[in-house]
């Protein structure tokens, strides 16, 4: 009698199993369909400093096809439906007030050498139409994202030229203040506040940004500075990868309070993957992660929630999530849950393509009026690598003479060995 209650249990659960895959099956087969017409455009993807870590940007050395050792290649990008991606221009803050312009440039060019090395995989594009015409010849629409405010050195015309050579958003601190934004470290008071969240420049390089057409990224800021930024700007606002904080009161998440002004101001969080954003520890899974999609959508609605997924940029993402060809099974849990295909499709990809769009015509709007020039103060930029050219300084011309060679070797230095 117990063997059969016990065969008779086991079969049960067989069926239960059964069926639980078919629902399983149906669900990643749905996520495809739907990515399939709406691929997912993702926010942020550090593959560029893998470039550089790994081959200091020697593309003829590195083959996106067979590269194994990082979260992103083309095969994974395939099956993964990504259909666009932001692909960050990142430098660490010990370059700033350096050679952070430089290298940022170098990694702004690595971006645009992915695509003349692989036309048939990447389409290097800077504006909503772009990223159309990209998906449509099944490419992967590639856009710039300069991570750092301090890749700017405080400097508009820095600015300008980055927006001339593709960028289209900039995320207005990593983990460092600059001279004229806090970070999300003063938050946890690792760093002291320095302009209690944006200084007046720092309100006059968001108005530049939205006159350009460049999209502003709050991942990495204070909440502070969110705040004000929110208040300041005069389109949308991204953030390219954070996490919900109510999920992980880890300071680069964003609050409850916080997403319902992203919610006004018609914005997007993009959720990041990385573990310790996602649990406040080093493990985590998917579900997860689509536990912040979730809350999201909740507190802001689905039309604020989006991807990005941070790959290649953290040391742990969830089990699930290994890499950017798991992309379809975190639809398919969404799906699971209940999500409809308007929802994942806004999620995907058509929220980020509004607030990209309303960008765009934001900067139409502003066209008409001149670039703001007026510099920063000196005194909140001077130091050992800047001279003080066009500045009213009246040691200058007989000071920078005098330390001349000093300054220049101190320079020549940061420029050949850091």
């Amino acid at each position: 009698m117990q063997t059969k209650n016990t065969m008779a249990l086991l079969g049960l659960l067989t069926l239960l199993l059964c069926e639980l895959m078919t629902v399983v099956n149906s669900n990643r087969i749905e996520a495809l369909r739907i990515m399939d017409g709406t691929p997912v455009i993702d926010g942020h993807n550090d593959l560029p400093w893998q470039l550089l870590s790994k081959f200091n940007n020697q593309l003829n050395k590195a083959d996106l096809f067979t590269l194994n050792d990082t979260h992103t290649n083309i095969p994974k990008l395939i099956e993964g439906r990504v259909g666009g991606q932001f692909w960050a221009a990142y430098v660490p803050c010990d370059t700033q007030g350096k050679d952070a312009v430089k290298r940022t440039l170098e990694q702004i060019d690595v971006i645009h050498r992915m695509c003349e090395k692989y036309p048939a995989n990447f389409q290097c594009v800077d504006s909503t139409a772009g990223i159309a015409e990209a998906i449509r010849n099944k490419k992967v629409a590639s856009l710039i994202g300069v991570e750092g405010g301090h890749s700017m050195d405080s400097n508009l015309g820095v600015l300008r030229t980055f927006y001339h050579l593709g960028v289209r958003y900039m995320t207005l601190t990593h983990s460092c203040n600059v001279p004229w934004v806090d970070n999300w470290l003063v938050d946890t008071g690792s760093d002291p506040p320095k302009s209690n969240g944006l200084s007046e420049f720092g309100k006059k390089v968001i108005l530049e940004m939205n006159r350009l057409g460049m999209i502003v990224d709050l991942a990495h800021v204070s909440e502070k500075t969110m705040r004000d930024a929110l208040e300041v700007s005069q389109a949308p606002v991204i953030f390219s990868h954070s996490s919900a904080f109510k999920l992980c009161n880890n300071a680069r998440n964003v609050k409850d309070d916080v997403l319902q002004i992203v919610k006004a101001k018609k914005g997007l969080v993009m959720v990041n993957f990385y573990n310790n954003y996602v649990t406040c520890g080093n493990s985590a899974n998917l579900s997860d992660v689509a536990d912040h999609f979730d809350h999201i959508k909740r507190i802001a609605g689905y039309e604020s929630v989006g991807f990005g997924g941070d790959y290649d940029g953290v040391p742990r993402v969830p089990k699930g999530l290994e890499d950017v060809s798991k992309y379809p099974d975190l639809v398919a849990e969404l799906l699971r849950r209940g999500w409809t295909q308007t929802e994942l499709e806004a999620a995907l990809a058509s929220n980020l393509l509004r607030v990209f769009k309303e960008v765009e015509e934001t900067s139409n709007r502003m066209h008409s009026l001149q670039p703001v020039d007026e510099p920063i103060h000196y005194e909140e930029i001077k130091g050992d690598c800047r001279t003080s050219y066009g500045y009213n300084i009246e040691t200058g011309s007989a000071v920078l003479p005098h330390v001349g060679k000093g300054l220049l070797l101190v320079c020549l230095f940061y420029a050949l060995f850091l």
